[in-house]
């Protein structure tokens, strides 16, 4: 089933100007790019689109983070979408990601990763509507 994820490229890899490798990976993967745009998000936009995360002993630090430099957020879309874009990007710790993956390549350490994925189908769909009006998705069959 078609579906359809949100991808961040993270401020650590946009900083080490790798978000083009980035880009062409996920053409590579067949994923469409429905939408994206380069922001830098506030503290408190940080805070709400990780608001699940709340009270976590790594809240504050991955908003602070996320809000330290500006990021890529893209709204993809393809069969599986979640399942597929969380292959492509690895496991969150770098070191236990399969060769190959944008997180081995790219990443720095746990915290600094790389790349954000969506876990769900749902979550996907809410995260996309956390940064793009259904106006600004423009699907390139």
């Amino acid at each position: 089933m078609i579906t359809r994820t949100l991808a961040i490229i993270k401020p650590d890899a946009v900083n080490a100007g790798y978000t083009g490798k980035i880009l062409d990976k996920i053409i590579q993967e067949d994923f469409r790019i429905l939408g994206m745009k380069q922001i830098k998000m506030s503290l408190q936009r940080a805070q709400g689109f990780y608001a699940v995360h709340t009270g976590k002993p790594f809240f504050e630090e991955l908003t602070k983070f996320m809000s330290s430099g500006p990021c890529i957020v893209l709204a993809l879309e393809k069969e599986n979408a979640v399942d597929s874009w969380r292959e492509v990007i690895g496991a969150t710790n770098p070191e236990e990601a399969d060769e190959g993956t944008i997180r081995k390549e790219f990443a720095k350490n746990v915290g600094e990763n790389a790349v954000h994925g969506s876990d769900s189908d749902e979550n996907g769909l809410q995260e996309i509507a956390f940064f793009f009006s259904e106006a600004e998705l423009i699907g390139n069959k």
